[in-house]
């Protein structure tokens, strides 16, 4: 019998609404969540994938050998020696238990955050939407959808839109009034005569820390958008680290532990230089790969928890199915034995 659940789309930061389409136990499909606030029907083709990382789960793995492997490298490792990594597709509840497991035991933690950070004051989607004028940094109508949905909004109700991408076909350039492939620093620098209390500047990349201080400077709102679902949440949990400082993290590590991210797709660094690797995922990726451990965890499918928007607000999202692997709440109980 066919069933519908009502969850949150993880692949970005927006939060969108979503439903899953349910087949007895079997996921089988989504479609928009109509009623949603922030996406009011729509879905990006991000979202519409977003149940593949169910139907790509680990199967057939030894839970309680790889939980008990993990115990014992992190006991047999100096404290200073192993480096936790957090993530912005874990949940609040996740990452508070992944800061006092990294604490607790004297542990490094790195947290990346694209190189953003958290701007206390951000705009509201409805605000980008009756903004006077948007200066869009980075192809947010195809990289991120729904917020492109509120920068058409704008453009519909007469607003200014000046953008700038290092793609010179972005797809947001088809809808720009100004567009520019130069720098984020000298695309500021401009149009800084244009920014005004009536704009959002609204962005996904910089190029350096000092954009963000300009942006930061600027008389108007703004909107970071970032790729991982809680990553606003995580950065008023922990403090996020520059990719510099990533790799700094990276070479003073012999026992890496990765909760829910993939560090070997994000950073381009040689990771067999790290003497051990344990992740901690749900289903495949380039991490897990070289991993020496690998510790299946549930998706967010398959359990409850919160996220931040871009906008600042807390989203509950619940389970859709259930599932015999454990959450990394319970698998770092399970570690702390």
């Amino acid at each position: 019998m066919f069933e519908i659940k009502h969850t949150l789309c993880p692949s970005c930061s927006v939060g969108c609404g979503i439903n899953v389409i349910l087949d007895g136990e079997e996921i089988v499909g989504t479609f928009p969540y109509k009623r949603h606030p922030v996406n009011a029907g729509k879905n990006c083709l991000n979202g519409r994938n977003s149940i593949d990382c169910f139907k790509d789960k680990f199967e057939n793995v030894d839970l309680e050998k790889a939980i008990a492997d993990a115990s014992s490298e992190i006991k047999s490792n100096n404290a200073s020696d192993v480096s936790v990594i957090c993530s912005g597709n874990d949940s609040l509840e996740e990452i508070e238990a992944i800061k006092d497991f990294a604490e607790s035991n004297g542990f490094n933690i790195g947290f990346y955050a694209n190189d953003l950070k958290n701007f206390e004051d951000v705009a509201s989607y409805d605000e980008v939407a009756h903004a006077g004028k948007v200066f869009v940094i980075g192809d947010l109508l195809y990289e991120n959808p729904l917020i492109g949905r509120r920068i058409v909004h704008a453009k519909q109700n007469d607003a200014k839109i000046y953008a700038v991408s290092k793609n010179e076909n972005a797809v947001t350039f088809n809808i720009a009034d100004e567009v520019s492939i130069s720098s984020v620093q000298e695309f500021l620098d401009k149009f800084a005569g244009e920014i005004d209390d009536s704009s959002v500047v609204v962005f996904n990349y910089v190029d350096a820390a000092d954009d963000l201080d300009k942006i930061e400077s600027l008389n108007c709102k703004v909107l970071p958008v970032f790729s991982k679902p809680n990553t606003k949440g995580a950065l008023g949990i922990i403090d996020s680290k520059s990719a510099d400082e990533m790799i700094e993290l990276f070479d003073n590590t012999k026992l890496l532990l990765v909760f829910n991210d993939d560090v070997v797709d994000e950073f381009d660094y040689d990771f067999t230089k790290i003497s051990k690797i344990i992740s901690l995922s749900c289903c495949e990726n380039e991490t897990t790969k070289i991993a020496n451990i690998v510790i299946p965890i549930k998706s967010w499918l398959e359990q409850d928890g919160s996220f931040v928007n871009a906008m600042g607000e807390a989203q509950k999202f619940n389970s859709v199915v259930e599932s015999d692997n454990l959450g990394i709440i319970e698998i770092i109980e399970e570690l702390n034995k």
